[in-house]
């Protein structure tokens, strides 16, 4: 191309004063019409390259989004631009590039798809027993991008168990209540678990009053791993042992005669109400007041006094009319186990000597030598007293609680007596339904210990921190936790110790995210409520499908001996929202 000069350039410029495009007044150029323009279009974004995309979405494969700033405003030239629409003569909507080449690391997974499969929460923030569920598969990207989502019906994931399997179908569960709701109970307050995870009160560690009963040694044995295929055998050792409710205490009476306290209840009673919200069963109160004072009581044979299996769980054990065929793993039945096995377990676990056991100050109470054939079982009582004041109290409030210790053991260093509370976590079954994602105890237990009690504490929630709370109140120095499985997962009536861990309660309950500060906190409400009211008997109840707590005015005469319980009756049938 021949160098073109400066004088060349200049000479080509046009004569006229201005230069640039030529005017003209054609309305077409090359024959494109412009877009119309009216000076009452409001001018949003000079040029807008995701207001329209192919089929409707924007450059980026999302739906069409609208910033918020602009939501309102028309663009300039949007309403035009169907004039300008290139039509394709392929639709090209279905077309995607595959990527066939194998990644050199693998994963372990789920089947063999390769990836792992994650349920996600229900919807609507419903928990995970009956919510919807979804899967997420992880993937192999640059940068630890994730890959897409899987439904459960088709992808990738090959044949291996995905847990959560057709969750949409599942019925809402509708438990019973662990009470018959009368036509002629009263109800007066109903408490969302919201409003009680805010409560907080702070208190002292507490006073002894007076301490009654006997211990034996622990036999530390027990605490060395087990040979394999040598495990002990979970024996029934017959001794008498008494959960006598709070109004039914002779020690507790004579200290209200003294006017020791306004709060009486015990520590199983008053565990419960401090771990209400993690509660999921239905459980119920009975609260009398009785002029100034205020007794937690419980019903004969309440549910408070068998210990739940898996009750935290994202799929807990189902009833019989929920599908569970299994007769030996319905909710009540591992409860019925639960409860057989935490009695012999503290009982088999120390040393029966009648020359080596430390006596506390006074005999224990319920024990009548004439009337009982079985001998006692190692067990302490120790009342205690605790100060649930508030600064703008005129007069203190207190609470006695009953508390109970299992064993004692000399520390190994000072050789000082430390006092035990010893409680066993059962396995029936861990493929069983209902058995909330555990491991193996039989394998796992030595190795991976951590796992295994990071699993009890997502499934047992709500009986690791009424135990916890048991042994702080009872001012324990160490909480012995027992692992105790089936012979064979098919039969319930025997049992094998796997091993058993010790832990400091309060160490413990940090691990588990417990503050007794809001369990007193919900003490203190409860007992508000009552003391604002006349005097006269009321009953706080679980419900059964709902996070909430409801408190009923009962007649004075109920609960007593000689009054049909009745059956109990179904309550709260409505969807959890």
């Amino acid at each position: 191309m021949a160098p073109t000069s400066l004088a060349d350039i200049i000479s080509s410029l046009p004569s006229e004063e201005s230069w640039g495009p030529t005017t003209t007044s054609e309305a077409l150029v090359d024959g494109v019409p412009y877009a119309p323009y009216s000076k009452g279009d409001k001018l949003g974004r000079m040029a807008d390259w995701t207001s329209e995309g192919k089929d409707g979405r924007d450059g980026r494969g999302g739906r069409q989004q609208y910033n918020r700033n602009y939501r309102d405003q028309q663009v300039y030239g949007a309403g035009t631009s169907s004039l300008f629409a290139v039509q394709v003569a392929e639709d090209e909507s279905s077309f995607s590039v595959v990527d066939n080449t194998r990644t050199s690391t693998k994963t372990r997974g789920f089947g063999r798809g390769g990836g792992t499969i994650f349920r996600g929460r229900g919807r609507g923030g419903r928990d995970q027993r009956g919510g919807r569920g979804t899967f997420q598969r992880v993937g192999q990207g640059r940068g630890g991008q994730q890959g897409g989502y899987y439904d459960n019906r088709g992808g990738r994931g090959g044949r291996g168990r995905r847990f959560g399997w057709k969750d949409y179908d599942k019925p809402q569960r509708n438990r019973d209540s662990s009470v018959n709701i009368k036509p002629d109970w009263h109800m007066l307050e109903e408490i969302d678990f919201n409003r009680l995870a805010k409560l907080n009160l702070e208190t002292s560690a507490g006073e002894d009053i007076d301490t009654y009963g006997f211990l034996y040694y622990y036999d530390r044995s027990y605490d060395k791993p087990p040979v394999k295929n040598t495990e002990r055998k979970l024996n029934v050792v017959d001794r008498a042992a008494y959960n006598v409710s709070t109004s039914s205490d002779p020690i507790i009476q004579e200290l209200a005669e003294k006017d020791e306290a306004t709060i009486f209840a015990t520590d199983n009673i008053l565990s419960m109400l401090m771990c209400a919200p993690r509660s999921v069963y239905s459980w119920d109160l009975v609260i009398t007041r009785h002029g100034n004072k205020v007794y937690l009581d419980k019903r004969e044979g309440a549910s408070l006094d068998l210990v739940s299996v898996n009750e935290n769980a994202a799929d807990a054990p189902l009833e019989a009319s929920e599908g569970n065929k299994e007769t030996i793993n319905f909710p009540g039945a591992l409860a019925l186990e639960a409860t057989f096995i935490n009695h012999n377990f503290a009982n088999q676990t120390v040393m029966e000597s009648e020359t080596s056991k430390y006596e506390m100050a006074h005999e224990n109470p319920f024990y009548n030598p004439s009337e009982e054939t079985e001998p006692l079982a190692s067990k302490a009582y120790k009342y205690r007293r605790f100060d649930l004041s508030l600064e703008k109290d005129e007069d203190p409030l207190h609470l006695i609680v009953r508390t109970e210790l299992d064993a004692v053991m000399k520390n190994n260093i000072s050789g000082e007596d430390q006092f035990l509370t010893v409680k066993a976590l059962n396995e029936f079954d861990h493929k069983a339904q209902g058995s909330g994602g555990a491991l193996d105890w039989r394998t796992k237990l030595t190795s991976q210990r951590g796992a295994v009690v990071a699993t009890e504490m997502k499934n047992n929630s709500c009986k690791l921190a009424r135990w916890t709370v048991q042994s702080i109140l009872a001012k324990a120095d160490i909480m012995k936790l027992g692992f105790v499985s089936r012979a064979t997962p098919k039969s319930n009536d025997r049992h094998v110790i796997l091993g058993v861990v010790g832990y400091d309660p309060r160490k413990f309950a940090e691990q588990m995210n417990l503050n007794l500060a809001n369990g007193w906190g919900i003490v203190r409400t409860i007992v508000d409520m009552c003391l604002k009211m006349s005097e006269g008997k009321y009953v706080l109840v679980k419900d059964p499908n709902k996070p909430l707590l409801r408190l009923y005015e009962v007649p004075p005469g109920t609960f007593e001996e000689g009054e049909d319980e009745g059956e109990v009756i179904n309550e709260g049938n409505e969807d959890e929202e």
